[in-house]
């Protein structure tokens, strides 16, 4: 190994030697540069040298000749002043990207399956425009012929750097042959034929062979209607009869090579979109994306191939909830464009997006389409609110009032979820119409969704928030009233799905203390019920932890143990009664060390296989005990598990 890292360094030798002939660095400096390598070398020639050991050495290599450019530049620039000649390229303008490339091939021969370390890879090869970009490519084409975005950048390489469609477009049908159920190929394929057209079509107009682009631009077409409709505001005084025969026939000229264009970009989509229809025929985000290309593209025929894209989706599509919202809001968009043209009114731009959605409940009646109609009428509402300029354009249809028949509605067919029921109370809740929402929820909660717990959260909210508006001092009724609410509610739901529940009764009978002692109470029944709880919510823990910040350590330690004193309490309770001790005892608190020692034992009696149970114990043991009581510790610990292995790793705690 030490042989092949000296040839390696002695290779370098013309290198260094022309740094500190170029006076770019000192003799030194460049010891430092040898030892450096060296070290990196050495990893690299281990048996087993990691990703990261390649990183490191090609980040220093770029640092290293970063610097060695803006060092050459400051000595070119004295050279300059003195009326010297420029400096010539040497063996150590090149020799930095050399090795940065090399560290690269090596690593991507050890590391083959790293896609992100091929990225990086290429994208130095082509930041330096490095020869070896052509062949990096092909291998990794030949490594990972399954992920799209290899052949993407593989394409685009070509086509943007090399100019070279052939290619480009070779690379592009292969990749569909490899990976013809991937999206992103097909849209990417459409969008450089798409751009060679384009290209080819502005070279056309810079040449003075043709005008337009193929590129849509309603800029144009405003400015186009705006004229047609103030024609007299442009004709001369003269008669120009001829002139503007002679216009048209030119005009008719430029239009037939626009329609070469514009026709060849027609077929060029018609066939990708058949090709992936093929292929793809249940993806609605690839119609999708095809369309928005369309729209943003004047190709010919464009409106009829939009009408049998749309039909096609909706063929397809109609019981999708997704394809239903995007088409309302697409209808919601065009409707914009046209109200900037004929001044159309906001309240018909959005009926047209509202008889899109009326039409899909009647097709699609489901929760998840209420979803979407709502949360798309109560963008209209933030817009409008938003926008000075709108302001009291929905005289005709309202879109709060839309979205509470539409709640209602959602209800009465059997639609209405939980999020759903949330909305709804939240909704009234923004509008101000607490009462409104204080009776919805109560029916609500009282009806099928009486054990959904965000709808009990917003319940007590709501209750909580009409108590303190009476007086900042709720009466007993009040607190009594609440706390039934919350007895109903905790004692019905699951402790592991009422943790906001319990998080908002703690703190909103913190200071209640008879009510406070009653929760406990509940606690300590549901506890003892349910068993405690090892991943997730623990109510133990929870109240614990509570207690100590309301009323000190004393009385959590007395806690706890009410806790730990019922059947089965849990590892989590357990685990957080340790940490409360030992950060105690890493204060100075001398009575903590004995009770985490206790609760260690307790624990271990009946969680005695629990490895990581053990391996903290042996940790608490090695750095606030003795190495005798780490000892035995670990040898208890190895004859209850019986040698398993995961216990070797307290030997490094």
């Amino acid at each position: 190994m030490a042989d092949v890292v000296q040839y390696k360094l002695e290779r370098m030798v013309n290198e260094l030697d022309d740094l500190e002939r170029r006076g770019l660095f000192s003799r030194r400096e460049i010891a430092e540069i040898v030892k450096q390598r060296r070290k990196f070398e050495y990893r690299l020639k281990r048996p087993s040298p990691l990703k990261q050991d390649y990183l490191a050495y090609a980040d220093y290599e770029i640092r290293l000749d970063s610097l060695r450019r803006l060092r050459k530049k400051a000595v070119a620039l004295e050279m300059k002043k003195k009326g010297n000649k420029k400096m010539k390229k040497s063996v150590s303008d090149f020799a930095g990207v050399a090795r940065v490339v090399d560290i690269y091939r090596l690593a991507t021969d050890r590391f083959k399956g790293d896609v992100e370390l091929w990225f990086r890879y290429l994208e130095y090869c082509r930041e330096k425009r490095n020869g070896r970009m052509k062949k990096a490519l092909a291998q990794v084409i030949r490594f990972h012929p399954k992920v799209p975005g290899v052949w993407i950048y593989a394409a685009a390489w070509e086509f943007d750097n090399n100019l070279n469609v052939a290619a480009a477009r070779a690379l592009m049908q292969s990749s569909l042959r490899a990976c013809p159920t991937s999206e992103d190929l097909w849209v990417e394929y459409l969008r450089m034929e798409l751009t060679y057209l384009h290209k080819l079509k502005a070279r056309k107009v810079a040449l003075g062979e043709d005008e337009g682009t193929l590129i849509r631009d309603n800029r144009d077409l405003e400015e186009k209607q705006w004229r047609d409709e103030n024609k007299e505001l442009f004709m001369s005084l003269g008669d120009k009869r001829e002139d503007e025969e002679a216009s048209t026939v030119q005009s008719g000229e430029s239009d037939k090579k626009l329609d070469l264009f514009r026709e060849q970009g027609f077929i060029v989509l018609r066939t990708i979109y058949s090709g992936a229809i093929e292929a793809l025929p249940s993806s609605f985000s690839l119609r999708r994306r095809f369309f928005e290309i369309l729209e943003a593209m004047d190709l010919a025929h464009s409106e009829d191939m939009q009408k049998e894209i749309l039909a096609d989706m909706r063929r397809d599509f109609s019981k999708e909830p997704e394809y239903w919202d995007w088409l309302a809001r697409l209808k919601f968009v065009d409707s914009k464009i046209t109200q900037e043209m004929s001044k159309e009114s906001m309240s018909d731009q959005l009926q047209k997006a509202v008889q899109v959605y009326e039409e899909a409940l009647k097709i699609v009646p489901s929760a998840a389409m209420f979803n979407l109609y709502i949360n798309f009428l109560t963008s209209t509402i933030v817009s409008n609110n938003e926008d000075t300029q709108l302001s009291g354009s929905y005289d005709a249809m309202d879109p709060i009032s839309q979205v509470l028949i539409l709640y209602e509605k959602s209800e009465s067919i059997g639609c209405l979820t939980e999020d759903l029921a949330c909305q709804h109370v939240s909704f009234l809740l923004d509008l101000g119409r607490l009462d409104e929402a204080r009776k919805l929820v109560d029916k609500l909660c009282n009806g099928t969704l009486s054990e959904a717990v965000p709808l009990w959260v917003l319940r007590l909210s709501v209750e909580m928030k009409c108590v303190t508006e009476k007086s900042p001092f709720p009466s007993k009724a009040d607190v009594s009233f609440i706390f039934e609410l919350l007895r109903n509610v905790l004692t019905k739901v699951s402790i592991s799905k009422a943790e906001s529940l319990w998080l908002m009764a703690l703190k909103f009978f913190a200071s209640q203390r008879n009510y406070f002692d009653m929760l406990i109470e509940i606690s300590l029944t549901l506890s003892a019920k349910d068993g405690g709880s090892d991943a997730g919510f623990s109510l133990s823990s929870a109240i614990v932890n509570f207690i100590l910040q309301k009323d000190g350590i004393q009385s959590a330690r007395q806690m706890y143990k009410r806790f730990l004193a019922l059947p089965h309490p849990g590892l989590a309770i357990y685990r957080n009664c340790i940490d409360l001790e030992l950060n105690l005892a890493s204060t100075g608190d001398k009575d903590s060390l004995p009770k985490a020692r206790k609760l260690f034992e307790s624990s271990l009696m009946t969680y005695d296989q629990d490895v990581s149970l053990w391996q903290d114990y042996h940790s608490m043991e090695s750095k606030m005990g003795t190495s005798e009581t780490a000892a035995a510790i670990y040898w208890r610990a190895k004859k209850t598990l019986k040698g398993n292995a995961a216990l070797l790793a307290c030997r490094h705690l």
